[in-house]
């Protein structure tokens, strides 16, 4: 069995999440999403909010699983999960040479488990979760992010920052 972990922050799940998850599934038998976390990281949502978000977007998929992982390395978790493939994504040269240094050192700590680059189309090729947050606040922001965001996500955003 094919099986593949794709990890990150998911604060919050954007677009450019749901293309990468969409193209998994379609490579792997079994796809594995897992929410980091990172203690030095503050995020916006709570992971039980973030695994929430991921699972009212990836509904439809039968061969996905949500899970959470904290202190320990993705290949070690990858590893735990019975992954023979970590997916990655490519925006930036920046994220490029970052993600080939971690390639090896991962392929050091377990050359079982192959790292597995995708590149996203240009419409989500500057998406990021941070570039969301940065984006509410001025006027005209609930507009502007509609587009980068699955409709679950973005109601919760437009719960959490419209007034009441």
């Amino acid at each position: 069995m094919k099986r593949a972990v794709y990890a990150g922050s998911f604060d919050p799940v954007t677009n450019g999440h749901l293309w990468m998850i969409r193209e998994a599934v379609e490579l792997f038998d079994e796809l594995v999403v897992a929410v980091g976390v990172n203690p030095e990281k503050h995020c916006t949502f709570s992971v039980g909010e973030r695994v929430d978000m991921l699972r009212a977007v990836t509904r439809g998929f039968d061969k996905l699983r949500v899970d959470v992982f904290e202190n320990q390395f993705l290949v070690d978790y990858a590893q735990s999960a019975g992954a023979n493939y970590i997916v990655r994504g490519i925006r930036t040269a920046s994220d490029y040479e970052y993600e080939r240094t971690m390639r090896y050192i991962n392929s050091d700590l377990h050359p079982d488990i192959t790292t597995v680059f995708l590149l996203p189309p240009r419409e989500y090729a500057e998406v990021s979760s941070t570039m969301v947050k940065g984006l509410v606040g001025p006027h005209g922001w609930e507009n502007v992010i509609r587009q980068y965001l699955p409709e679950p996500v973005y109601r919760k955003l437009m719960a959490m920052y419209t007034p009441k």
